[in-house]
């Protein structure tokens, strides 16, 4: 699942307007314009030349602005730097990103973020769910694959779609 297939799942799933996706990139720092955005949620698997890949900094400072989106500009405390660092190194898995900043994006909890999994149609215990949303390099971590991401993204359809 490329980066560009999860703009279009979770754009889809939360029902993101065209234009709001064009102001949450403006939010994570990036300028995007609305037709941009219709190139960006193209999908790779139609023959078009106009379509813009978005890269994992792309990615990242989309979910930063949807976050910023859904819970307000964060006051920065004294002694802490005003812009947050970049997510993204490039080991970094996309996918366990896009569940730690939805999940903090919508105020999810653990129990909630199971359900989503529940409604999907797999299982996911909360030791798992844990793993997945750890930091990586600590020594629970656990990479999460396409699979969880996309069972992950249909269960917040289910939920905000019906």
């Amino acid at each position: 699942m490329d980066n560009n297939d999860i703009l279009i799942r979770l754009r889809y799933a939360l029902e993101i307007k065209n234009k709001e996706m064009a102001e949450i990139f403006k939010l994570g720092g990036v300028d995007v314009t609305v037709p941009e955005v219709i190139q960006i949620l193209t999908k790779s698997d139609e023959e078009s030349d106009d379509q813009i890949k978005c890269n994992n900094s792309m990615l990242d400072s989309f979910l930063n602005g949807f976050i910023i989106f859904k819970r307000g500009k964060q006051e920065s405390k004294p002694g802490q730097p005003d812009a947050p660092e970049s997510s993204i190194k490039k080991s970094a898995n996309v996918n366990n990103l896009l569940l730690k900043k939805v999940k903090i994006a919508l105020a999810l909890t653990t129990e909630e973020m199971l359900d989503l999994f529940s409604q999907a149609g797999i299982t996911v215990t909360k030791g798992e769910l844990g793993a997945l949303l750890r930091k990586e390099g600590h020594k629970n971590y656990k990479e999460c694959g396409d699979k969880y991401a996309r069972n992950f993204l249909k269960g917040l359809a289910i939920k905000y779609r019906g």
